[in-house]
């Protein structure tokens, strides 16, 4: 993969996987900037369910423009390969930095504030993420005495509300969620354990 390019962002290193894509460092031709290009795996290019996490996570993120939100770029497709564009983070998950070691309490006090601050955000548009857990959560570089800044990544569960339905009583229009479930009547959505 390193060297390919797709349509104009030429991939240069992996950066990490997990269920729904490999994540690539990768520069924008175009702009001459490095982003995160995540590619959907072959076996998932034809899964109608893989397909609409995918673009749910492309729609659910970009509706949302926060410092805590990683930031969605474009959406794409090439030789069959569908593709997401996101800001390139410097760090690491908060998983890594939970692992084998304690975390002092003012330090996770400022992770924890961050991450409410972007859920807070995305609950105000009327998205729910689904997914949170420490692998979801990117930590950059910490300074003297603070926590680094925090993004919340993969809003692929996601639930994310429809177009403006007329209420049953009244002419002004409500927000109401009428988007097809990715889920059945009665299954747990994300990671169990979280």
């Amino acid at each position: 993969m390193l060297g390919k390019t797709f349509i104009h962002y030429r991939i240069v290193e992996k950066l990490g996987s997990g269920g729904m894509g490999v994540v690539y460092r990768a520069e924008d031709i175009r702009l001459g900037r490095h982003v995160a290009v995540k590619i959907l795996p072959e076996q998932f290019a034809t899964d109608q369910v893989a397909l609409e996490r995918f673009q749910r996570e492309a729609r659910a993120a970009s509706a949302l423009n926060h410092p805590h939100i990683c930031a969605i770029y474009d959406i794409g497709e090439s030789e069959g390969r569908p593709f997401l564009v996101m800001e390139l983070l410097e760090g690491k998950p908060l998983q890594q930095r939970l692992a084998g070691r304690p975390v002092a309490p003012e330090e996770l006090l400022q992770v924890a504030i961050q991450i409410a601050d972007a859920l807070a955000a995305a609950h105000a548009k009327g998205i729910v993420h689904r997914d949170i857990k420490p692998g979801n959560i990117f930590i950059g570089p910490a300074g003297a005495g603070h926590a680094g800044h925090v993004k919340v990544l993969d809003f692929g569960l996601a639930k994310i509300p429809g177009p403006p339905r007329p209420a049953a009583n009244s002419l002004a229009p409500t927000q109401a969620i009428t988007e097809e479930p990715i889920t059945s009547p009665g299954t747990a959505v994300g990671t169990i354990a979280y």
